[in-house]
């Protein structure tokens, strides 16, 4: 929804200190005020002054706007423009060598970082390998995990995973929403325990409980697709002391993460490039998302014409 965006600065407004005109900068949609309850408690990523998703006021000074009708933007960021005007707070200069393409990919990443803290020799699922999923597995490829299991419908889906890091492949029945079959699966692959930590990463609402299935007493099931709508959960799934989060974007801070990306990126750790299955002009913006609501890539990218 142009909430995810790199680009080059062309402008710079009175007081900007931390990038120059012709900087290659990613966009990130942290925008903190350092002073409220949740930035003063370590939680710049839900900012109490500054988080508003369709940047439609509340100090958005970098509004967006049209026949003087002010234009919501997700995030304050509107990276589907061909310019856009942000706080100096939302961009990170690159200075490692990296394709615009390949820029944005917190939400996952860090769900399995910084979110549920994933430890060496853990064993995880990851529940749907699209854009978000393949971020997930690669956190905890990364941090060190045994065993990481993928879920999903499609074989494709399923082999493009192990790139990433999966271990273990479950192919998925579209009626079992209960998860039956896939939790005995996961138990045979866990002599009967559960798993460490569980994803869901589906965006599915009818699968938001599914995590919990997955754990084992005291696990960690992590709802990370970003799923708004009511879901109906069986409390006997939260015993014995699993821990359910549903983390926002991450949860991230820019300033520091972005660097350690760049520098895992550069070391050909994080694999991004591989994550573009389809790149598309602003005049395709129909067809990106066409496809995008199809499923067909883990990740699309409007690029425009001087990118």
């Amino acid at each position: 929804m142009g909430h995810e965006g790199a680009g080059v600065v062309e402008q710079i407004g009175t007081g900007v200190t931390s990038v120059q005109v012709g900087d290659a900068v990613l966009l990130n949609r942290t925008i903190t005020c350092e002073t409220s309850y949740t930035c003063s408690d370590g939680r710049q990523h839900i900012c109490e002054e500054n988080f508003l998703v369709t940047g439609k006021g509340g100090g958005d000074t970098c509004a967006t706007i049209h026949d003087e009708l002010q234009i919501g933007r997700s995030f304050h960021l509107g990276a589907m423009a061909e310019a856009t005007v942000v706080k100096e707070a939302a961009v990170v200069k690159m200075t490692k060598a990296m394709l615009f393409s390949s820029a944005a990919i917190m939400t996952g990443f860090g769900s399995a970082i910084d979110a549920a803290e994933v430890k060496v020799g853990s064993s995880c699922a990851v529940i749907g390998c699209g854009g978000v999923g393949l971020n997930v597995i690669q956190g905890c490829r990364i941090t060190g995990a045994s065993k990481i299991i993928v879920v999903d419908l499609s074989e494709e889906r399923l082999k493009q995973a192990e790139k990433f890091g999966a271990t273990h492949f479950i192919k998925a029945d579209k009626e079992d929403l209960d998860f039956v079959e896939v939790r005995q699966k996961v138990k045979e692959l866990t002599d009967g325990r559960g798993l460490d930590y569980a994803f869901e990463c589906t965006a599915v609402p009818a699968l938001g409980a599914a995590p919990l299935a997955l754990v084992r007493n005291s696990g960690v099931a992590v709802q990370a697709s970003g799923i708004e709508q009511k879901i109906d959960f069986d409390c006997e799934l939260f015993e014995w002391n699993k821990i359910y989060i549903n983390p926002l974007y991450g949860p991230c801070k820019p300033q520091k993460d972005f660097p350690l990306f760049r520098e895992l990126y550069s070391q050909g750790k994080l694999l991004l490039d591989e994550l573009v299955r389809q790149t598309y002009s602003l005049d395709q913006l129909g067809k990106a998302f066409e496809d995008l609501l199809a499923g067909k890539n883990a990740k699309g990218v409007i690029l425009f014409e001087d990118n």
